[in-house]
Protein backbone atom coordinates (compact mmCIF):
# COMPACT_ATOMS: atom_id res chain seq x y z
CA UNK A 1 0.00 0.00 0.00
CA UNK A 2 1.36 3.55 -1.10
CA UNK A 3 1.46 6.18 1.69
CA UNK A 4 1.37 8.94 -0.89
CA UNK A 5 -1.44 11.73 -0.34
CA UNK A 6 -2.92 13.19 -3.44
CA UNK A 7 -1.88 16.68 -2.37
CA UNK A 8 2.17 16.96 -1.34
CA UNK A 9 3.08 18.66 1.90
CA UNK A 10 3.30 22.26 2.34
CA UNK A 11 6.99 23.25 1.89
CA UNK A 12 6.08 25.98 4.89
CA UNK A 13 9.61 27.19 5.23
CA UNK A 14 9.96 28.23 1.33
CA UNK A 15 6.16 29.38 1.25
CA UNK A 16 6.35 31.79 4.09
CA UNK A 17 9.30 33.40 2.83
CA UNK A 18 7.63 34.38 -0.86
CA UNK A 19 4.69 35.07 1.50
CA UNK A 20 6.94 37.95 3.28
CA UNK A 21 8.86 38.74 -0.15
CA UNK A 22 5.11 39.35 -1.60
CA UNK A 23 3.93 41.78 0.93
CA UNK A 24 7.30 43.72 0.39
CA UNK A 25 9.58 43.78 3.09
CA UNK A 26 12.75 45.60 2.59
CA UNK A 27 14.81 42.89 3.83
CA UNK A 28 14.28 38.99 4.36
CA UNK A 29 12.32 37.52 7.23
CA UNK A 30 15.05 36.04 9.43
CA UNK A 31 13.61 33.06 11.15
CA UNK A 32 13.85 33.09 15.09
CA UNK A 33 16.96 30.77 16.54
CA UNK A 34 18.29 30.21 19.98
CA UNK A 35 21.42 29.28 20.71
CA UNK A 36 20.23 28.30 24.39
CA UNK A 37 16.54 26.44 24.41
CA UNK A 38 15.16 27.94 27.28
CA UNK A 39 12.62 24.48 27.59
CA UNK A 40 12.37 22.13 30.16
CA UNK A 41 11.20 18.87 30.75
CA UNK A 42 7.71 19.24 32.97
CA UNK A 43 8.71 18.66 36.80
CA UNK A 44 5.36 16.43 37.30
CA UNK A 45 3.26 14.19 34.79
CA UNK A 46 1.03 15.72 32.35
CA UNK A 47 -2.33 14.47 35.15
CA UNK A 48 -0.83 16.24 37.64
CA UNK A 49 -0.22 19.48 35.60
CA UNK A 50 -2.19 22.71 35.02
CA UNK A 51 -1.72 23.72 30.95
CA UNK A 52 -1.64 27.54 30.44
CA UNK A 53 -2.58 28.45 26.87
CA UNK A 54 -0.55 30.65 24.84
CA UNK A 55 -1.99 31.89 21.48
CA UNK A 56 -0.90 34.33 18.65
CA UNK A 57 -4.61 35.37 18.22
CA UNK A 58 -5.91 38.58 19.65
CA UNK A 59 -8.88 39.54 22.21
CA UNK A 60 -9.74 42.65 19.91
CA UNK A 61 -9.50 43.17 15.76
CA UNK A 62 -6.39 45.03 16.52
CA UNK A 63 -6.77 46.98 12.61
CA UNK A 64 -9.18 49.51 14.68
CA UNK A 65 -6.59 49.89 17.06
CA UNK A 66 -3.39 48.43 16.57
CA UNK A 67 -2.24 47.69 20.64
CA UNK A 68 0.24 45.06 19.75
CA UNK A 69 0.19 43.79 23.74
CA UNK A 70 -0.15 40.70 25.81
CA UNK A 71 -3.31 40.31 26.81
CA UNK A 72 -5.28 37.34 28.87
CA UNK A 73 -8.64 36.25 29.80
CA UNK A 74 -10.85 33.73 31.64
CA UNK A 75 -10.97 30.27 29.38
CA UNK A 76 -13.99 29.55 31.48
CA UNK A 77 -16.07 32.11 28.92
CA UNK A 78 -13.64 32.54 26.32
CA UNK A 79 -14.68 35.26 24.01
CA UNK A 80 -14.44 35.62 20.03
CA UNK A 81 -10.48 36.18 19.21
CA UNK A 82 -9.11 37.75 15.98
CA UNK A 83 -6.28 37.58 13.65
CA UNK A 84 -7.14 38.91 10.83
CA UNK A 85 -4.89 41.51 11.11
CA UNK A 86 -1.66 38.96 10.56
CA UNK A 87 -0.16 37.61 7.76
CA UNK A 88 -1.37 34.78 6.68
CA UNK A 89 -2.88 32.79 3.56
CA UNK A 90 -6.67 34.29 3.96
CA UNK A 91 -7.01 31.82 0.57
CA UNK A 92 -5.87 28.68 1.66
CA UNK A 93 -7.91 29.09 5.11
CA UNK A 94 -10.16 30.77 7.76
CA UNK A 95 -10.69 31.81 11.25
CA UNK A 96 -14.15 30.00 11.59
CA UNK A 97 -13.14 27.03 14.17
CA UNK A 98 -11.60 29.16 17.12
CA UNK A 99 -10.70 25.45 18.04
CA UNK A 100 -7.81 25.33 15.76
CA UNK A 101 -6.12 28.29 17.70
CA UNK A 102 -7.77 28.25 20.87
CA UNK A 103 -8.34 24.54 21.86
CA UNK A 104 -10.25 24.90 24.32
CA UNK A 105 -12.87 21.32 24.04
CA UNK A 106 -10.19 18.80 23.69
CA UNK A 107 -7.85 20.63 26.41
CA UNK A 108 -11.03 20.04 28.89
CA UNK A 109 -12.01 16.53 27.55
CA UNK A 110 -8.33 15.75 28.89
CA UNK A 111 -8.76 17.22 31.70
CA UNK A 112 -12.37 15.35 32.29
CA UNK A 113 -10.44 11.93 31.39
CA UNK A 114 -7.87 13.01 34.06
CA UNK A 115 -5.25 12.69 31.07
CA UNK A 116 -4.26 16.36 32.32
CA UNK A 117 -4.42 18.13 35.75
CA UNK A 118 -6.11 21.11 35.22
CA UNK A 119 -6.36 24.11 32.69
CA UNK A 120 -5.27 27.65 34.24
CA UNK A 121 -7.69 30.30 34.82
CA UNK A 122 -6.96 32.43 32.10
CA UNK A 123 -5.36 32.13 28.54
CA UNK A 124 -2.97 34.73 27.17
CA UNK A 125 -2.47 36.28 23.78
CA UNK A 126 0.89 37.41 22.50
CA UNK A 127 1.25 39.56 19.92
CA UNK A 128 3.01 38.62 17.00
CA UNK A 129 5.50 40.65 16.74
CA UNK A 130 8.53 41.19 13.99
CA UNK A 131 10.81 42.25 16.78
CA UNK A 132 12.37 39.29 18.15
CA UNK A 133 14.20 41.84 20.68
CA UNK A 134 11.08 42.80 22.00
CA UNK A 135 9.44 39.70 21.90
CA UNK A 136 12.23 38.05 24.25
CA UNK A 137 12.56 41.16 26.20
CA UNK A 138 9.08 42.47 26.84
CA UNK A 139 6.21 39.87 25.78
CA UNK A 140 7.87 36.37 26.49
CA UNK A 141 8.78 38.07 30.14
CA UNK A 142 5.01 39.22 30.47
CA UNK A 143 3.76 35.93 29.13
CA UNK A 144 5.84 33.84 31.82
CA UNK A 145 4.67 36.28 34.48
CA UNK A 146 0.79 35.05 34.38
CA UNK A 147 1.55 31.87 33.31
CA UNK A 148 3.53 32.01 37.25
CA UNK A 149 1.13 34.13 38.51
CA UNK A 150 -1.88 31.67 37.38
CA UNK A 151 -0.46 28.36 38.84
CA UNK A 152 0.83 26.82 35.49
CA UNK A 153 3.02 24.29 35.32
CA UNK A 154 3.06 23.89 31.49
CA UNK A 155 2.19 25.79 28.31
CA UNK A 156 0.85 25.12 24.94
CA UNK A 157 2.25 27.55 21.95
CA UNK A 158 -0.10 28.03 20.02
CA UNK A 159 0.26 30.05 16.72
CA UNK A 160 -1.54 31.05 14.03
Amino acid sequence: MSTATAHPPVAYMARTKRYYEAQGYAKPYVWAHFDEVPFTKPAKPLAESTLAIITTSALHDRRATDPRAVASAATAAAPPLFANDLAWDKKATHLDDRETFLPLAPLRAMVDEGRLGALAKRFHCVPTEYSQRRTRTEDAPEILRRCREDGADIALLVPL
